[in-house]
């Protein structure tokens, strides 16, 4: 068990990890949008309701599954708060509500991730948050192995 001591608790997630988890998420709001607005013509009401659910799944998500989304769980991601144990309310809707509006309207903000030592693009470094991959290292350590005689 010593050999895995060697390997980090935590990896931070990198650009194309982040960014298919993403598109993964996309793909679900898609759904989700033709599903509950099919009815609705095209304007104001059904944008404004479109930027409401697009917003409202990623506060919820993240906040009720422990900082993942469904394209986070798919991937093995989560998004962690260097100050917090569990993300707060507030982190959650300061990073989910204003930084995924902004990076939706300045896209290219989010390639800091590439950048930046811990893999954070603007708003995480305002929330003191990032995106990890869950260590499967450590997980494999935690079971016992049984030796053949």
């Amino acid at each position: 068990m010593e050999e895995f001591n060697k390997y980090p608790k935590i990896v931070y997630a990198g650009f194309w990890m982040r960014f298919f988890a993403y598109l993964l998420d996309l793909i679900l709001i898609g759904s989700i949008h033709r599903i509950m607005l099919f009815f609705l013509k095209e304007g104001v009401v059904k944008t404004t309701l479109s930027i409401i659910i697009f917003l409202t799944y990623f506060v919820l998500m993240t906040k009720l599954n422990q900082g993942q989304t469904l394209g986070k769980m798919v991937f093995g991601l989560r998004v962690i708060c260097f100050k917090e144990d569990k993300l707060s309310w507030s982190t959650v809707l300061v990073r989910e509500m204003f930084g995924r509006y902004l990076q939706k309207i300045i896209w290219p903000l989010y390639l800091l991730v590439v950048f930046t030592p811990y893999k954070q693009h603007v708003i995480d470094m305002l929330t003191d948050t990032s995106v990890v991959t869950e260590n499967y290292i450590s997980l494999l350590c935690s079971f016992p192995t049984t030796e053949s005689s």
